[in-house]
């Protein structure tokens, strides 16, 4: 045995643990690989010396290793015969250690590659064959890993070496803790002054300590009160986020789900409808029950909007809340399939039950692929949960039943074939929880299955109870007085029998004497003991030892015949087949012939037009739509700009001429004009001016979007997508957003090009004073229409038009004819009229009779002041038509001063730049954007039916649905014709 320790351990098993990393550790030479000991040995020292060292560790590995080992040296006194023998051979002796040392490597090298290529061998072997589900990834994870070099990657990495280096030096970690361990043991009390040291108490009693003795016990119990309520606290508000986040999860992936099962289902379809020359068909041949439950599917979608009700037969289970209607269909099923209740109401919606005989007992929904086996516990409790949340799915908000039918399928050996609707139970009172109209509702849903005259009603009576307290047997008696389609149940006749003193009573019930109800049959059953964990044969079991062993077929009182659910269902079954077999002809004559008027009236009304249902014409209507985002990316961008900057302005010229050009015209020289007007305009540029350009470009891009849509809309273009069409261009807005970051680039730019003030050329300052020129001349325009307005009609206009002044009108005009002379005389009067100005012109008017209010007064010169100074600037504007050159030389040694035009050319070249910038980011960014939303909408849409039926609606839409599915119910009525003709 070696023993290896850590006196022992060579340099190079040493220098596989850096001692950076601050890690102590011993491995036993035991535990390490056959070729790391024979390295370990080779080059390790040995600290005994009265042992020699280990050289024979490589014969292991190679054959190569066989030369003389060097004797050991001879001890001194003992002689120097022997070396004097081998001194003459040291040249031979060099060659054969420089040759063992090669082949030791050599063969070090070659055992260890062996041995690792064996040890890869086998752990290879071990490993399973994946190769079958390479499927699970991806394809373009393989072309990645083509692409990508792992060898450049591997070398690009840091050496363990570097790695080790940015660790932390765990050693002086230690250091520094055994320091405060022995700080604190020495008697230092840290927890009545530091409150943060809990973390490291806990951490020192890890290491074997014994806790830490806080000398305020109090301080210390309100920290730990006050960590754990915080932490109750932290935990509950993690645990909310994560339910939260989970919903939201489930929520998503529950709708991809059902989206990706409808497209699922019409490429299904889409496949088998494909004839042999694309797509090879693959024909499944279906059970007659299938082909009848298929047709009854589609009506049941299709009955309440066509005015033809369907009356093909199926067996409508109606009863009493809690009478046992469920269980008794369960029995017939053979399975527990239906959510159960203690006395609540479970079945919330219809649930039609499709049963057929096979080979194994399964169950499955229409809407879905996934099978349900019976004979497992966890797939009947995963079957009874998913029917009570499309049950809970179904209702709306503020209801407690629904009508939406839940469609579901069971086969099995034995059962027999038939076609089940269980009904919400029928109640007398209305309780908490539950909506007003409940009562109402589950009447109206019973009438409307009970009213089809070729329906059969499995009339479900409890028992237990007194026979006058039922309610189901008046309705049943209403909707079928002679009781033609009618077979009536007794359920819990155990407890009946048990209960009742005069067993006769259950007599006189399955004997129709005692309800004036009427039936083809009645029939006796027990469905159970009253527990839910019971199993369906345990109940067989004990349905049939009752029978067996009661008193009301040993006394005659029931026949064999009338008592059991396996003889019901039979019965039931028989009385299916034969109403089926009587009534389905004459039902497919019904829908021929309403198909035959159907396609007739399209053809008169809408002769050149093919029939497109609702969801076809969605898709048509959804690429047109997209067409018109389309068309947005090809408006030109001068268009773009000529439009944002006239719309650019039309919202700014008013802040511009009332806020700037005009406080800043009323002063004395140009230095204070334009020290006036950059003040004004930094503030305008910092405050508004970016969010009033954002707002035009939002509203610009709107008003374009909605033009093509309606130019789009007159070539040939239907109605009936107007609609969606305005519901998808609101919704699509609402969703748009501008770009936050937008703003503060264009205020930036805005801002630099309102700080320009150097016209270059003569073109340039033309153009602005044309700008000018049109400016004024409008807000003139505007002007005056207000004087006149105030004045009332001159005297031509009154004497044309017979027209007289109001006497508001009149002292207006009084007024006006004063402030014009004392304008005439004070034609540089400054905005404002003075107070003792304003008593001037009220006494003067008083004086000719006319009484006036000073601020009637004032209001009049505003307009009158605002008309003389729009005059004066013009004039001044032509003034400057020839001022370029006084321009060019900065007005020196020159009377005339253009400062107003240089304004006006700052705020044209502003507008300029700033449409410039909004068309880019149009163009560039926002009708990409604008087009996603629209996308996103259109989906959105298209998965919500309720909402398409909304939006796209009309009597030829009406009629399409309605001949898609007239003759969808015809074909699959005569295929299943054409097979009950054969099973005859």
């Amino acid at each position: 045995m070696l023993r290896v320790g850590s006196k022992a351990a060579c340099m190079a098993c040493r220098n596989l643990v850096s001692t950076n990393m601050g890690v102590r550790f011993r491995v036993p030479l035991q535990k390490l690989h056959p070729l790391s000991r024979a390295i370990h040995h080779r080059y390790s020292g040995n600290s005994n010396p009265q042992r020699a060292p280990h050289r024979t560790a490589a014969r292991y590995f190679t054959s190569m290793s066989r030369l003389p080992m060097r004797p050991p040296k001879p001890p001194p006194g003992s002689g120097g015969r022997s070396y004097q023998q081998q001194r003459g051979f040291w040249v031979a002796r060099l060659a054969a250690r420089l040759l063992k040392l090669r082949y030791i490597l050599l063969g070090s090298a070659v055992g260890g590659g062996y041995t690792a290529k064996k040890t890869y061998d086998e752990w290879k072997d071990m490993l399973p064959d994946f190769s079958e589900y390479n499927w699970v990834i991806p394809d373009f994870v393989w072309e990645l890993s083509e692409q990508i070099d792992l060898d450049k990657l591997a070398k690009a990495l840091p050496e363990m070496e570097e790695i080790a280096k940015l660790l932390p030096d765990l050693d002086k970690i230690g250091e520094n803790f055994t320091f405060l361990k022995s700080l604190l043991s020495s008697g230092v009390s840290l927890g009545s002054e530091v409150k943060g040291a809990s973390g490291l108490h806990l951490l020192l009693e890890t290491s074997g300590d014994p806790p830490l003795k806080a000398t305020d016990s109090s301080t210390a119990a309100t920290q730990d009160a006050s960590d754990k309520q915080y932490k109750k606290s932290s935990d509950k508000e993690k645990i909310d986020q994560l339910q939260e986040d989970l919903l939201r999860t489930q929520l998503k992936y529950q709708r991809m789900l059902e989206r990706l099962e409808k497209e699922n289902k019409e490429l299904r379809k889409v496949v088998l409808q494909k004839d042999d020359k694309g797509i090879h068909q693959r024909k499944v041949k279906k059970s007659l029950i299938d082909l009848y439950s298929e047709v009854l599917d589609i009506l049941s979608d299709y009955d309440s909007n066509y005015n033809t009700q369907d009356h093909l037969p199926r067996v409508v289970v109606v009863g009493d809340q809690s009478a046992g209607k469920t269980s008794v269909l369960e029995m017939i099923a053979q399975a527990r399939i239906f959510p159960r209740g203690s006395g609540e109401m479970m079945t919330r919606s219809p649930v039609k039950v499709t049963l057929s005989e096979g080979p194994h007992h399964v169950a499955m929904f229409k809407d879905s692929g996934r099978e349900f086996d019976l004979t497992k516990e966890e797939d009947l409790a995963a079957l009874r949960h998913e029917i009570e949340l499309r049950m809970r799915k179904s209702v709306r908000e503020g209801q407690t039943v629904s009508t939406e039918t839940i469609s579901l399928s069971v086969k099995g050996p034995g059962i027999q074939r038939m076609v089940l609707v269980d009904l919400p139970g029928v109640i007398s009172t209305v309780t908490a929880g539950m909506a007003s109209d409940t009562k109402e509702t589950i009447f109206s849903i019973s009438k409307a299955y009970m009213q089809n005259p070729n329906a059969i009603i499995l009339c479900i009576q409890d028992g237990s109870v007194d026979a006058e307290r039922s309610i189901v047997t008046d309705l049943v008696s209403q909707m079928d007085p002679q009781g033609k389609r009618t077979i009536f149940v007794l359920t819990k006749v155990d407890l009946a029998e048990k209960n009742l003193a005069s067993p006769s009573r259950i007599q006189q019930i399955v004997e129709g004497k005692l309800f004036p109800m009427k039936a083809l049959g009645y029939f006796a059953v027990v469905t159970g003991k009253g527990s839910s964990g019971e199993s369906i044969d345990s109940i067989k079991d004990y349905e049939e030892d009752f029978f067996q062993n009661s008193r009301l077929l040993r006394d005659g009182m029931l026949k064999a015949h009338q008592v059991t659910t396996k003889n019901l269902s039979l019965a039931v079954s028989d009385c299916f087949w034969k109403m089926v077999r009587e009534s389905v002809e004459q039902q497919a004559d019904v829908f021929k012939a309403s198909r035959f008027n159907l396609e007739t009236e399209w053809k008169n009304n809408y002769p050149r037009l093919r029939e497109l249902d609702r969801n076809e014409l969605y898709e048509k209507a959804k690429n047109e739509i997209l067409d018109e985002v389309i068309s947005l990316s090809q408006v030109t961008p001068q268009h773009w700009e000529s439009i944002l900057q006239k719309k650019l302005w039309e919202r700014v010229s008013t802040h511009v001429i009332e806020n700037i050009y005009l406080p800043a015209a009323q002063t004395m020289d140009s230095g204070t004009f334009n020290t006036t007007v950059d003040i004004k305009l930094k503030q305008w540029t910092d405050k508004q001016l970016p969010h009033k350009a954002l707002e035009v470009a939002w509203e610009t891009l709107q008003e374009e979007f909605a033009r093509f849509m309606a130019e789009y809309k007159g070539k040939d273009q239907d109605d009936i997508f107007d609609k969606l069409k305005e519901a998808v261009k609101d919704e699509s807005i609402k969703r748009h957003k501008w770009n936050e970051r937008a703003m503060d680039s264009l205020r930036v730019i805005q801002h630099n090009a309102l700080e320009d003030r150097s016209i270059t050329d003569k073109p340039q300052w033309d153009a602005a004073i044309q700008f000018m020129e049109e400016t004024l001349q409008s807000r003139l325009k505007d002007t005056e229409s207000v004087i006149r307005d105030m004045v009332g009609p001159d005297w031509k206009q009154r004497w044309w038009n017979w027209k007289n002044r109001t006497p508001e009108q009149h002292i207006r005009n009084e007024t006006k004819n004063e402030l014009e002379r004392l304008l005439k005389l004070h034609d540089d009067h400054t905005a404002y009229l003075a107070n003792d100005e304003v008593t001037t012109v009220r006494k003067n008017l008083e004086g000719r009779g006319v009484e006036v209010d000073p601020v009637l007064i004032k209001d009049t010169w505003h307009q009158l002041y605002r008309r003389h100074f729009l005059q004066n600037a013009l004039s001044h504007c032509n003034l400057c038509k020839r001022g370029f050159y006084y321009y060019q030389r900065h007005f020196v040694d020159s009377e005339l001063e253009c400062n107003d035009v240089v304004l006006f050319w700052r705020i044209q070249r502003m507008l300029v730049i700033t449409a410039n910038t909004l068309r880019q980011q149009l163009t560039n960014t926002e009708v990409r954007r604008l087009e996603k939303n629209v996308k996103e909408v259109l989906d959105d849409f298209g998965e919500d039916m309720e909402r398409k039926s909304h939006l796209i609606t009309g009597r030829q839409v009406q009629l399409a649905e309605d001949l898609k599915k007239v003759r969808e119910i015809q074909e699959k009525l005569e295929a299943f014709i054409e097979a009950l003709h054969k099973e005859k």
